[in-house]
């Protein structure tokens, strides 16, 4: 049966603009990574700063827009903890303390405990959250390695690189998902060329 409740139909085109924007933010922020990065310790310093605040950003907004605080607890504290976390990496990076890897990996683990939390919480009344609920399992996992990286040799921005292409890859199918879904709904079925 087709969904027509309006409101349910904005949330869902809401949830679709926003993973797609997350997941473009992301794939840039990779690229950069990858190259720009790996000559530019100002660049570097300047992706791993932005990169957290980003995610507070975004997860203040998506509780804006989908009921408030109130109804989305779980993100107003992954606001708060990406906003620690980049005030966190901004200090070690201006004290030259070496201990990134360490707050990434314990941020991607409580952040990623919240978002499957969120997705959780979701699951009956938004599309895609399947796909939420494995990239927030997944970087719960990813934040252990992290944590296990702390003081190795391995650059920390590219490390990074790989955690955050991943999250791109999760966002960007979970907005598919909403859109594909969406389609079969008008339809009545799946259909491509509709896409």
């Amino acid at each position: 049966m087709p969904d027509t409740n309006p409101s349910q139909l904005q949330r869902a085109a809401w949830l679709r603009k926003l993973y797609f924007t997350r997941a473009a933010f992301s794939f840039v922020w990779v690229a950069l990574a990858f190259t720009v990065a790996k000559g530019s310790p100002v660049v570097a310093s300047a992706l791993l700063i932005v990169y957290p605040a980003w995610d507070a950003l975004a997860n203040w907004v998506d509780a804006r827009m989908t009921g408030g605080a109130k109804a989305n607890p779980t993100q107003v504290l992954n606001v708060w903890m990406s906003a620690l976390v980049t005030v966190a990496v901004a200090v070690s990076l201006g004290l030259k303390l070496q201990i990134i890897l360490l707050i990434f990996g314990l941020w991607a683990i409580v952040a990623g405990l919240l978002q499957l939390a969120t997705a959780i919480r979701r699951r009956k009344s938004d599309k895609g959250q399947w796909v939420m609920m494995l990239s927030g399992a997944q970087s719960a996992l990813a934040g252990g390695f992290f944590v296990a990286q702390q003081g190795s040799a391995a650059p920390v921005v590219q490390t990074f690189a790989g955690y955050a292409a991943v999250g791109a890859v999760y966002f960007l199918i979970s907005g598919l998902v909403i859109l594909f879904r969406r389609a079969k709904d008008k339809t009545g079925g799946f259909a491509p060329g509709k896409v």
